[in-house]
């Protein structure tokens, strides 16, 4: 059997078109009429696989991007949800509306109410135990009417298509990263909610014309980022929001301030 293949390489100054001739060769163990077949010692045993071993659910990027997030999902069972078609493919019922849900207050972490040590072990224990889980559940969009990203991580098909339905749609990047809002909703842990405001430093390009090579480092830039963590028997969904809703005004107003900043550094430095 033979067949023509045509590849198209394309540049920036010449567009050129090469055909090969390509020959299809057919392999089979079946027995020949002599002998009475192949050796043992070559024929194949066990069965064969497919690498990657991708399926819905098991996506080698989006796991990575849950690794950065301090979730392993070790039952190879984590699913995107960007939109509702996602959702079914998790074997979730969609929700078809728009939620507009009431936010019950949580604590912020670095307050009376909430310290900080007690966040990071709460917010240990979840994700420990959401690795563990049989099966992650992570909606993701826009916190309602901004472009602050969120992605909710969690063990409950319960709760999943609500968030959904409440997050505004938002672009579905390939490979997925890391957003500005990460929530850890553990159902079936101990009844915990808080959120937390952290200032990270990210990669950020050189001016133009000028190379990570020549400056001789990477230029960084300060970051605010915030993470929620909702856990218990049956989670609120409206404790979720709160913590949503809280940590977009923070890291909006995080962002004033910086601009500020920068400006009234630059005026300054202007004048000297």
């Amino acid at each position: 059997i033979s067949c023509t293949m045509v590849f198209i390489t394309a540049t920036r100054r010449s567009l050129t078109l090469c055909t090969r001739r390509v020959v299809a060769r057919n392999f089979s163990s079946a027995a020949p009429q002599w002998e009475g077949g192949l050796p043992d010692s070559i024929k194949r045993v066990g069965q064969s696989s497919a690498f990657p071993n991708e399926y819905p659910g098991m996506v080698y990027e989006f796991n990575w991007c849950l690794n950065g997030d301090g979730v392993t999902p070790l039952k190879r069972s984590a699913f995107r949800i960007n939109k509702p078609l996602d959702a079914k493919i998790a074997g979730l019922t969609p929700n078809s509306k728009n939620l507009k849900i009431k936010a019950k207050p949580i604590p912020e972490a670095g307050t009376d109410a909430l310290t900080f040590e007690d966040f990071d072990a709460a917010c240990q224990t979840a994700r420990d135990n959401l690795s563990l889980a049989d099966a992650l559940y992570c909606p993701e969009g826009h916190v309602p009417s901004t472009t602050a990203g969120v992605r909710v991580i969690s063990n409950s098909g319960r709760l999943a298509p609500d968030i959904l339905a409440y997050l505004d749609r938002c672009p579905k990047l390939s490979p997925p990263q890391s957003m500005p809002i990460t929530c850890f909703v553990l159902e079936g842990g101990e009844e915990f909610s808080g959120f937390s405001i952290e200032e990270i430093e990210v990669p950020v390009a050189p001016e133009e014309g000028v190379s990570v090579y020549d400056l001789g480092y990477q230029p960084k830039e300060a970051k605010s980022v915030a993470t929620v963590v909702v856990s218990g028997k049956k989670p609120d969904i409206a404790h979720i929001v709160a913590g949503i809703e809280a940590s977009q005004k923070a890291l909006a107003q995080d962002e004033l301030e910086r601009a500020k900043k920068a400006e009234e550094e630059a005026k300054a430095a202007e004048s000297a």
